[in-house]
């Protein structure tokens, strides 16, 4: 996996196309129901690229990158980390072509969902509804739906067809056009001017353990037609969506299984959505970048040290299975897992941060995940805009010396017979650089005492005298 400038540079150029025909519905569509979930640098960028399209055109000029940089004033990395969320949410592709002179770009910009596609997508919806609450769902339904039509029943159709409204060619005007035939085929190198409805979200199935599954639907005597190609399509967008394993999954698929022995889409997506909350305490999945970016990981070369391992560890593991991890293996309280989304949403902490917020907060909090503590310490981690886990490791030993430099001025104020230094529970990542420091404050403060107690025993003496 490579940086973002080993992938992109400001002089790379790049070209826009687009799949099809963008109408100007597609902007509120993109505004209103995209904007929430990818964020307003993805939404610029996108409707930048889109503008660079002449009117009704599905190719633009060649440009640079450094010129789109001035145009969306933002850095190439958050250009590139957007690039690959318009990607990922299916808005965009993109192609490449390395040349002697450098490298080339197409992206091809695809257009969203229609309404209608969206709001019984079962994955985007949810986590839509999740952003925006109950109140603001709804008004959004309403703003992209209109009234149903008339029943049927109340209308006759007196609609004319085809072959009532015109007749078939006569033998000398089909002669005519089998003569100039070559002028209806289509010109070499052109293609005609439409549209290309955008596709559903899909995750992957090879991500979903389908053989685990099969193994325990054996057992209850589910045939293996049920799964059908769409069936599996939806099992494995649920088991993303709301962390399903396959031995869970069993049991949603035998309560939305007919009497035709057929699986009931809709019956399925209940019950996963209705387990989900039951568990979640009536809450929905939020969208959130489960690792580290790739765009900032730093840790890519083989790990030869115990720290370049750990960080390796934290670019590579969701601040979930950290906090497991931490936990002996046991599950997130609720109340955990609120402070946990809150971190990387309200301070948009990087996954591979929060994972290094978890184990500082929890080694030198006794364990404790209060969210006071928490959002002291990620407030400060955002204003500092730190990206990175090597940084979010350097702050936290940053703020280590520090508190270690106060404690030791105020004990320099006491007298021997003051109370004793409270030692602190650090993660394993402290010891190497703040042994030192400790090390540092302590005879610090053994010379301190040590002259108070001359300076006590010379005074003493004088007044003896």
């Amino acid at each position: 996996m490579a940086q973002h400038w080993q992938e992109l540079i400001p002089i790379d150029r790049y070209t826009v196309s687009a799949s099809g025909l963008l109408h100007e519905y597609d902007r509120k569509v993109l505004t209103f129901l995209y904007q929430p979930l990818i964020g307003s640098a993805c939404f610029s960028l996108y409707m930048t690229l889109w503008a660079e399209l002449e009117e009704n055109r599905l190719w633009s000029e060649s440009s640079s990158h450094h010129i789109l940089m001035n145009l969306l004033g933002i850095n190439l990395k958050d250009i590139h980390e957007a690039r690959l969320k318009l990607e990922g949410i299916g808005l965009l592709k993109t192609y490449v072509k390395t040349e002697e002179g450098g490298r080339s770009f197409i992206y091809e910009l695809h257009p969203p969902l229609n309404p209608q596609q969206f709001f019984l997508d079962g994955m985007l919806n949810i986590y839509l509804y999740r952003k925006v609450g109950k109140s603001h769902f709804a008004r959004l339904k309403r703003f992209f739906s209109d009234q149903e039509r008339p029943k049927e029943e109340d209308y006759r159709d007196v609609t004319r067809a085809f072959q009532d409204v015109f007749e078939s060619a006569t033998p000398g005007s089909l002669q005519y056009m089998h003569d100039n035939s070559g002028d209806l085929d289509t010109e070499e190198n052109l293609q005609f001017i439409g549209r290309q409805e955008q596709k559903l979200i899909q995750v992957n199935p090879d991500t979903f353990d389908f053989d685990l599954l099969m193994s325990g639907l054996n057992e209850s005597l589910v045939p293996k037609k049920a799964l059908t190609k769409r069936v599996k399509e939806i099992i494995s967008n649920l088991a993303f969506l709301y962390n399903i394993n396959p031995i869970e999954m069993k049991n949603f698929i035998l309560g939305a299984l007919d009497e035709n022995d057929e699986i009931n889409i809709e019956d399925l997506r209940k019950g996963a959505r209705d387990w989900y909350q039951f568990v979640n305490y009536d809450q929905l999945p939020s969208l959130i970048t489960r690792t580290q970016p790739v765009i900032h990981q730093v840790q890519f070369s083989e790990p030869k040290t115990q720290e370049e391992e750990l960080i390796r560890y934290y670019e590579t593991t969701s601040p979930l299975e950290v906090f497991k991890s931490l936990s002996g293996g046991a599950e997130a309280a609720e109340s955990d897992l609120k402070i946990l989304e809150e971190v990387m949403i309200k301070y948009k902490l990087l996954p591979g941060v929060v994972n290094v917020l978890v184990d500082f907060v929890m080694k030198k909090n006794n364990m404790k995940f209060t969210k006071g503590f928490v959002e002291k310490i990620a407030s400060h981690w955002a204003r500092k805009e730190i990206k990175t886990v090597k940084a979010a490791m350097e702050l936290a030993r940053e703020e280590v010396r520090t508190s270690a430099s106060v404690e030791s001025r105020k004990t320099s104020g006491r007298t021997s017979k003051g109370k004793p230094i409270r030692t602190e529970v650090l993660p394993d990542w402290f010891e190497d650089n703040s042994k030192e420091v400790v090390k540092d404050v302590s005879n610090k403060n053994n010379t301190a005492v040590e002259e108070k107690k001359r300076a006590m025993e010379e005074k003493l003496k004088a007044f003896r005298k």
